[in-house]
């Protein structure tokens, strides 16, 4: 089965063809298939161990895919091709192409020697070697987005879980990223912080950035995702939009799944 996302692009901005995964013997992928569409919310729904968030992490080519092909806006993650071969990139080469994807974990993983602001500069200034004036401006700019503009000089350690998982959001966003991948960035919060993180996703989404997100949020998922595909044992089981795969679940598996987190 092929998930595709809404958009009639030139491209996907992510497609994923027979993609596998093993770790040793266990096959964690076992053969996805989907698209995601330019300035869509994909959003992948599934219980733990499904797979979900091994696909996200091949994506940005933390994990290596062990067969099929896997792209991003018409880039193979991880290999170029040259006539009939597959060659895999340099480290350097997929570091480059890492810092156009930006992802948010589901523990927020900031520095803790770093303010708010440091956390958000970071990577543009030591990475890509921007000049400090200009990521400043940037960082602070995204502070302001996510809600935190008056947190600028706190630490980790001096602030929520809503507000580092937004810290780490205006991290991922200060490179620029043409795509985003949230894993779960809500699973570890209390329930009363959930609405803020939710609420700068809306915003992201509302102003087209192209995002893939993993969520138990069904709430989240009806309202602003374009896509959903249920995942379980490391396969795509159902496919569609939103309101249908959620009010109308064709297959078994997801019936049992929906009938516990609903």
């Amino acid at each position: 089965m092929t998930a595709t996302g809404s958009s009639g692009a030139a491209h996907p901005m992510v497609q994923a063809q027979g993609v596998h995964k093993h770790f040793g013997r266990l096959e964690v992928l076992k053969g996805v298939d989907l698209e995601v569409a330019p300035r869509d919310v994909f959003c992948l729904i599934g219980p733990s161990g499904s797979g979900k968030s091994t696909f996200l992490r091949c994506i940005n080519h933390l994990e290596k895919i062990s067969a099929g092909r896997l792209s991003v806006d018409g880039e193979l993650v991880g290999y170029r091709q040259q006539g009939d071969k597959l060659y895999e990139l340099r480290d350097r080469e997929v570091c480059q192409k890492r810092q156009e994807i930006g992802m948010v974990f589901q523990h927020f993983n900031l520095f803790p020697h770093m303010t708010a602001l440091g956390n958000v500069m970071a990577a543009p200034v030591r990475v890509r070697k921007e000049a400090k004036a200009v990521v400043h401006e940037r960082a602070t700019r995204l502070l302001d987005r996510v809600g935190l503009h008056d947190k600028a000089d706190c630490y980790p350690a001096q602030l929520s879980g809503g507000q580092q998982q937004r810290v780490a959001i205006a991290r991922a966003l200060a490179m620029e990223p043409k795509l985003m991948l949230f894993d779960e960035p809500t699973s570890a919060l209390d329930p009363e912080l959930v609405g803020e993180v939710l609420d700068v996703m809306r915003d992201l989404a509302a102003e087209g950035m192209t995002m893939i997100v993993v969520t138990h949020e069904m709430g989240f998922a009806r309202e602003v995702g374009d896509a959903l595909v249920f995942m379980d044992e490391g396969v795509v089981v159902e496919a569609g939009t939103p309101r249908d795969v959620i009010n109308n679940p064709q297959h078994e598996r997801t019936k049992g799944f929906l009938s516990k987190v609903l």
